[in-house]
């Protein structure tokens, strides 16, 4: 998958695409991977990174979603235990089963949430990953030694997924490539544009690293742009299109392994603010979150305020013997939700996590809402609506049982290697066959120079900020570490892309400036 090749493919495409697919989120990506897959001509176009947004910067979680049981939305839980049962089976290397407790310390605690969780268990049915079922005081502490004890009446177990948010959507862009769809990052959406009787017939864009514009046609255009959705709209509609996206911020804070040592993640089914917060391990860390702040700006680097900081880090003493502190966190993210406008509602954290499709007068196809774990879903439906409005030949979605490039079930034997999958063994051999490949780029994180290489000839990276936020994890896992491993990143991107030392010094300073968002101001 190299940039280059589809840019080429781009330019020698003569046809109009079948779908013209805008935002290289999880949504955007899925639909390219299910109308490929169903024999479509397929472009998708990002403005910037694949996942930059949103699908980067998630729970890491694929799930259900507790709390829609407890708003009695009970539709999007099956419909979403469903989707995390495929993706188990369709992305094993990167889906695993994670066992959450709820610690009660209330008497009413354990049968309300046990019960619960029952009924999570049933409407999972042939997809559960396993079943819940009640803890002593003694076996909740054996799983969570690091929880706080006074006052501890037990727990509650229960399985959902856990995942790699940006590393998924890698292998979905891989994916959809074999399939025979042509992607780009860094080719930006300016207009929309009309046929003669007033229909889109495709849009105006700009490759971001030329500078270059030019038109691309389709018979349908689908808009996949997540908390970008209302700017594509206004495109469209022009400046008076009434807003459907009600934005709204999750932040989540990233500690050192030693805060939550044992195998299970704590879930806590309802904070001050009317949301679930997790605490959960990851890539030999600890994630905590998340928030739900309202939003007046959309921002493509949106950042954690002071306030989301502290109020993750007061929830989390609650419940951890060890009091984490400012001092303590070593990243801090944050993504923006989609959420769809529902009436008048403003409270963010009630609005519903169903997708929601829109076609405009004009044959606009909007896709937007949902959760991460439903995308596959999604992508069919989005699918199935582009097939009525381009009037294309009707063909049957296979995405159910399609493999995601990195099947692998047993991937957990390449070690710091396992989130590539299959290609674990193939990245492996790069870096064992230079010596200067085989360094660590810093003793704080598993991550080594030839990896950088492996991202830039096979993953579309283009810049340091693509490897060391989405091909690898490292700013989500230690800002500061990722910040001293930038100047050797730049350095092996330069030799792989025909960079000069003027690049690399301007990649320092531009990722410099990002990861200054990470850390905990």
């Amino acid at each position: 998958m190299h940039r280059d090749d589809m840019m080429a493919r781009l330019r020698e495409h003569a046809e109009p695409w079948d779908l013209l697919v805008i935002g290289g989120g999880a949504t955007g990506l899925g639909v390219a991977v299910d109308a490929a897959s169903r024999g479509y001509d397929v472009l998708l176009l990002e403005q910037s990174d694949f996942g930059k947004g949103t699908s980067s910067r998630s729970t890491k979680l694929v799930h259900g979603g507790v709390r829609y049981l407890q708003q009695g939305n009970v539709s999007l839980v099956m419909e979403a235990l469903k989707e995390r049962g495929l993706l188990l089976q369709n992305a094993p290397h990167l889906v695993t089963d994670l066992q959450f407790i709820v610690p009660h310390y209330e008497w009413w605690e354990a049968p309300f949430y046990g019960v619960g969780m029952k009924v999570y268990d049933v409407l999972a049915g042939r997809y559960r990953f396993g079943r819940s079922k009640w803890l002593s005081t003694e076996e909740t502490m054996a799983r969570l030694p690091n929880l706080e004890r006074d006052g501890l009446r037990g727990g509650v177990l229960y399985h959902d997924g856990q995942f790699d948010d940006a590393r998924l959507l890698i292998n979905l862009a891989q994916t959809a490539f074999e399939q025979g769809a042509t992607l780009l990052n860094y080719v930006r959406v300016v207009a929309l544009e009309r046929g003669d009787a007033g229909f889109l017939n495709g849009a105006r864009v700009v490759d971001e690293e030329s500078g270059t514009d030019f038109a691309v046609h389709a018979r349908v255009v689908i808009n996949a742009t997540g908390p970008f959705t209302d700017a594509i709209r206004r495109m469209d509609g022009g400046p008076d299109v009434r807003p459907i996206i009600v934005p709204s911020q999750g932040v989540h804070v990233t500690l050192d392994r030693s805060f939550l040592s044992g195998e299970s993640a704590i879930m806590v089914p309802r904070t001050s603010d009317g949301r679930v917060m997790f605490a959960v391990p990851w890539h030999d860390h600890v994630i905590v979150g998340t928030t739900d702040t309202p939003l007046d700006q959309i921002d493509l680097e949106p950042t954690a305020t002071s306030e989301e900081i502290d109020f993750i880090l007061e929830t989390a003493v609650q419940y951890l013997v060890k009091d984490p502190s400012r001092s303590d966190v070593l990243s801090v993210f944050a993504g923006i939700r989609p959420l769809v406008r529902m009436g008048d509602a403003e409270d963010t954290a009630a609005l519903s996590r169903d997708h929601t499709i829109e076609v405009s007068s004009s044959g606009l196809i909007t896709i937007t809402g949902g959760k991460w774990t439903t995308y596959r879903n999604m992508a069919e439906d989005g699918v199935d609506h582009a097939i009525t409005v381009g009037d294309l030949q009707d063909r049957p979605c296979v995405t159910r049982t399609l493999r995601i490039h990195g099947h692998l079930r047993d991937a957990h034997r390449f070690g710091d290697l396992e989130w590539y999958g299959s290609d674990a063994a193939a990245v492996r051999a790069l870096i064992e066959s230079t010596p200067a490949f085989e360094d660590r780029l810093h003793n704080a994180l598993p991550y080594r120079a030839g990896e950088v290489v492996w991202a830039a000839r096979f993953e579309m990276a283009r810049t340091v900020e693509d490897y060391l936020c989405r091909r690898s994890r490292a700013t989500f896992l230690n800002a500061r570490a990722a910040l001293a491993m930038a100047p050797r990143v730049a350095s092996l991107l330069a030799a792989e892309l025909g960079h000069d030392a003027t690049w690399e010094q301007t990649q320092v300073r531009e990722f410099t400036q990002i990861a200054a968002g990470y850390l905990p101001h």
